[in-house]
């Protein structure tokens, strides 16, 4: 048997409990990380000692985690928070130490997470790059329904529209960009990446018309990463970059801010988008979505989107072996 890959828990209170048994019909071999305690009812499962163990089938492997406290599904729990964060770190331990091929989390509350433990990241693409050395890292969101693939990676992610064009600078926009182009080709099996770059203003700027940074600031990187070999195209009006006909001309598109990438691929592959870290020295993928509390407990959590993650989890695993 390959190696497993490892299915964080998430915050209990959400549908990631319902999620973990539901994904068996993935196909992918993954263990579970979490408490017993706070899966469904009547879930068939094994407790292992490690990722690899044997389980009958059709059982879900269960790596132990004990909680504070039992979860109320919709209502999040801060005394649970620190286990939410150990199961995170031991995940990344796991895997740094080749006991399983990649990292699949189930969505957090930040929120919750703060208020019971202090918690000091803006979410998972940063508290993993911090686990992983404090490396730089990039999110792409990627689509796994649609064609051509839709993959888009926002050069800035959480922080206030304000902010924006201060924080996308020519390092910021470089490191995207650089960390996009190896990992399309360690991880996607993309030899020869075309990666498409969004202005920042309405019509890329309008040749200074309606904003100077993509004359200024995009055209001159852009024009000095090309020299190096890089396919790039841009800077582009981010509103023609993707339908059908746009995405079919480049293999990424990096995209300025947090809406401007995400809008698209939640249009086009709304259940089936999967969040993946570039740059870690792991596999890491997670579903696009949120915890979903409102429907929490009541078997409506649909599994798609973490199927998704797990395929692709497996996908990169292999391709990069």
């Amino acid at each position: 048997m390959d190696r497993r890959i490892l299915l964080t828990c998430g915050e209990p209170a959400g549908i990631g409990p319902e999620l973990a048994p539901l994904a068996l019909a993935s196909g992918v071999e993954f263990a579970w990380i979490g408490d017993p305690r706070h899966l469904p009812a009547g879930t068939a499962f094994t407790r292992i000692a490690a990722p690899n163990d044997p389980v009958p089938a059709g059982h879900l492997p269960v790596l132990p985690h004990q909680f504070a406290a039992p979860n109320t599904p919709g209502r999040a729990n801060p005394a649970n928070a620190t286990g939410v964060i150990e199961v995170i770190a031991r995940a990344v331990q796991l895997v740094q130490q080749g006991q399983a091929s990649a990292i699949t989390t189930l969505p957090i509350n930040k929120q919750a997470l703060k208020e019971g433990a202090g918690f000091a990241f803006p979410g998972h693409t940063e508290y993993l790059a911090h686990l992983a050395g404090d490396v730089p890292v990039v999110m792409m969101l990627a689509s796994t329904t649609v064609t051509p693939a839709c993959r888009v990676v926002p050069a800035t992610i959480h922080i206030p529209l304000a902010e924006v064009p201060a924080a996308l600078t020519d390092e910021t926009l470089e490191s995207a960009i650089r960390i996009t182009h190896a990992a399309l080709i360690r991880d996607f099996g993309i030899a020869d990446p075309r990666i498409a770059v969004a202005g920042i203003n309405p019509h890329a700027g309008e040749n200074g018309v309606m904003g100077r940074e993509e004359m200024t600031r995009f055209t001159p990187l852009l024009k000095r990463l090309r020299q190096e070999g890089l396919d790039l195209t841009g800077p582009l009006p981010a509103d023609t970059m993707f339908h059908p006909a746009a995405r079919a001309r480049y293999d990424a598109a990096i995209c300025a801010y947090h809406d401007q990438a995400l809008i698209p691929i939640k249009t086009l592959d709304f259940a089936g988008g999967v969040n993946v870290t570039l740059g870690l020295p792991f596999i890491r993928t997670s579903p696009d979505h949120g915890t979903a509390f409102d429907i929490a407990g009541k078997g409506l959590a649909d599994p798609e989107s973490t199927i998704a993650a797990l395929r692709m989890a497996r996908d990169m695993a292999a391709t990069r072996a």
